[in-house]
């Protein structure tokens, strides 16, 4: 990073876009940040939520945002049903999706997050149960982690990116950033 580079980590909520402008008026990153010239190093989808690092480096971008850097991120995933050990194993040797491969992943349960309120709430139904598993994925193929869960048996109900490199969400609210 240069000395003059702003790194922005923001947390980001629910159906916001990871970028500043948008046609049909949903709520983007403009609602959130006020720092000039910055811009989302990767993406994040409008049904998830957590980290998202923007700066106006875009050498630190790239690396970030390029599949060749292989950059680790955490995402938190609450998904249906009690995530067997067979289903992770298979995520961590790597499932085939209908665009190839994936690497494999570090995938371990975890207790429920003390994490803000969703809103709207996450569906919730009487008769299935759900349950928390961390992921750690090098790569980022379109809604991977959604179709990871989902070609396991477990679809994803509530995605929440805690880490991208050594950065995370600790601290920050959601909907807040901080900047250096």
């Amino acid at each position: 990073m240069s000395s003059n580079s702003t790194v922005v980590l923001f947390n980001k909520p629910f159906q916001v876009l990871s970028q500043f402008t948008d046609a049909d008026g949903r709520e983007t990153l403009k609602d959130y940040i006020d720092i000039p010239n910055v811009y989302a190093a990767g993406r994040l989808d409008r049904d998830s939520e957590g980290l998202l690092v923007l700066t106006n480096d875009g050498k630190l971008q790239h690396k970030l945002a390029n599949p060749e850097a292989k950059t680790s991120k955490t995402y938190w995933v609450q998904v249906e049903g009690v995530m067997d050990e067979k289903a992770m194993q298979l995520l961590r040797d790597g499932v085939e999706l209908k665009d190839g491969m994936t690497l494999p992943a570090k995938v371990k349960p975890m207790d429920e997050p003390d994490v803000w309120e969703r809103n709207p709430p996450v569906r919730f139904r009487q008769s299935i149960p759900t349950s928390w598993v961390s992921i750690t994925i090098t790569e980022g193929k379109n809604r991977q982690v959604r179709r990871m869960t989902a070609h396991v048996g477990y679809p994803t109900l509530r995605l929440i990116r805690y880490r991208v490199g050594s950065w995370t969400i600790d601290g920050i609210e959601n909907g807040k950033y901080v900047s250096f």
